[in-house]
């Protein structure tokens, strides 16, 4: 019997259909037993055949899972090879809350403080108060004696392990208590150190910005270096996430002028904040700063001025009528 054209043509198209199918539907079944959907470049929805390169899918998963490279689609499906953010949808390389694009440079880390973020005042030859002050945190002075923490009218803890102070919420530690003050002490004050070297170290993503005065800018995530001192003589915000982090390298002195206050926003926090100050820092009258402060001389606060950070001190850390709260975690 002869077929009609029409006829052959139709059940040669239906065979090839049949055929690409089964072809398809073996590349799609391998790729779903041989790869998670969630963790691998290749996944279940997309397969290597579906919609091709270019397609719906193509040859990446179509959502990419938790590790694939890019975060939505294909190659070529809604914005290129990459079209979200970057590297991976979450946890990749570069995400916009803790990676490079949200901050406008080098990824940047927060300084590791060690056991020198035990304290929310740490110094080497002593800390003074006039009275009266109110500090929430821990002190400690290292390898300075207790009689080096001056006008806190220090009461002793039976166990001579720490003090305390109507003006500290929190404990009073020293060199010469009990053991084991000491030796952890010296290791506080070994990462006071480090940390220090370690935020003057980082490389700058700005150098001289206002050549030394920063009076009322807002400044965004990055770190910051000056060759001379640093002046705050009006307000200053620090603009960013909660996982932004601000590193001030300052060759000079920091001087933060009488009823001036720095500020955090958009989410920013403080423990994010680092100030490393080669020389003295002094922070006016009713001034208010942010941040952890590591310098290798002397802090000073002037008649009610406050903090809301650490300071950390390779010399000594003067109050006067002063506030300082550690900051949250």
């Amino acid at each position: 019997m002869t077929l009609s054209r029409s006829y052959r043509n139709s059940a040669a198209n239906a065979f090839l259909l049949i055929s690409v199918v089964a072809a398809c539907g073996s590349s799609d079944a391998a790729d779903s037993t041989t790869h998670d959907s969630n963790a691998g470049t290749i996944g279940t929805t997309g397969g290597s055949h579906q919609g091709g390169s270019g397609g719906f899918a193509g040859a990446v998963h179509a959502t990419a899972g938790r590790g694939g490279t890019p975060s939505v689609g294909g190659n070529n499906t809604t914005g290129g090879t990459h079209s979200m953010s970057g590297s991976s949808a979450a946890g990749g390389a570069i995400t916009t809350d803790a990676g490079s694009v949200a901050d406008g440079g080098n990824l940047t880390l927060p300084v590791d403080l060690g056991r020198a973020g035990d304290f929310v005042i740490l110094a080497k030859t002593g800390i003074s108060t006039v009275p009266t002050s109110a500090i929430t945190g821990d002190i400690g002075v290292s390898p300075a004696a207790a009689t080096y923490i001056t006008q806190f009218s220090l009461i002793a803890d039976p166990s001579n392990v720490f003090s305390t102070s109507a003006q500290i919420t929190g404990k009073v530690y020293a060199a010469t208590y009990a053991s084991p003050t000491p030796s952890l002490l010296t290791t506080a004050v070994s990462d006071m150190e480090l940390a220090y070297t370690d935020a003057a170290g980082r490389a700058p993503n700005v150098t001289e910005l206002g050549a030394g005065d920063i009076g009322g800018m807002t400044l965004t995530p990055g770190v910051y270096q000056w060759s001379t001192g640093l002046l705050i003589p009006a307000n200053v915000t620090l603009s960013g996430s909660a996982t932004s982090v601000w590193i001030f390298q300052i060759a000079g002195d920091l001087t933060l002028s009488s009823a001036t206050n720095l500020s955090l926003a958009g989410g920013a926090l403080a423990k994010n904040v680092f100030w490393e100050v080669a020389g003295a820092v002094s922070l006016g009258t009713t001034s208010h700063c942010e941040g952890i402060v590591l310098t290798q001389t002397a802090i000073t606060l002037e008649t009610g001025a406050s903090v809301n950070g650490r300071l950390l001190a390779q010399t000594a850390v003067n109050i006067d009528s002063s506030t300082v709260v550690e900051p949250a975690q």
